[in-house]
């Protein structure tokens, strides 16, 4: 049952949670953002309150960086976090510009059958920021990125089961 304010997307990604987690993490900036979109800078500190750092550049060359914190990390199972805070936990004062609202962002990589069902799941504060994030694109965007991570984790796995 979706939380209050909540949005989602999930896939049904045809590699094992390992390897979809392999690609979420290490190989963050060939999928995170929705292609002509580059990802040319990730900082991350893959544990509970360890920075998650992001900036994001259009095809025009217009960076947009995004700070946060990661809240849990369970590898091959779950990641959380949140642009509520910065490193050390001090409290964000969001721009307004861009993603100008506080949210929660909740990640799971779960067996089913030889594969994983990616499901992403972001939390806001209140319908005003849940509807606000609808606008920019959520399902269009965070699907997009979806099927990239998808594409990279299934590509990873034949090329694997190939070298076999």
């Amino acid at each position: 049952m979706p939380a209050q304010h909540e949005l989602s997307i999930t896939r049904f990604i045809d590699a094992p949670p390992e390897a979809v987690y392999r690609v979420w993490t290490e190989r963050t900036g060939e999928w995170w953002c929705p292609r002509p979109w580059t990802t040319p800078v990730v900082e991350w500190d893959l544990k509970a309150g360890g920075r998650a750092f992001t900036v994001m550049r259009s095809p025009e060359g217009e960076d947009m960086p995004h700070d946060g914190i990661f809240l849990e990390v369970v590898p091959n199972e779950k990641i959380v976090f949140t642009n509520a805070f910065t490193a050390g936990w001090v409290p964000q004062m969001l721009s307004g510009e861009g993603c100008d609202f506080g949210m929660v962002a909740i990640m799971t990589f779960e067996a089913e059958g030889g594969g994983t069902r990616y499901t992403a799941r972001v939390r806001h504060w209140d319908e005003e920021a849940l509807k606000a994030h609808e606008a920019m694109g959520f399902h269009e965007g965070w699907g997009q990125v979806a099927n990239q991570l998808a594409e990279l984790a299934e590509a990873e796995v034949t090329a694997e089961s190939q070298a076999a």
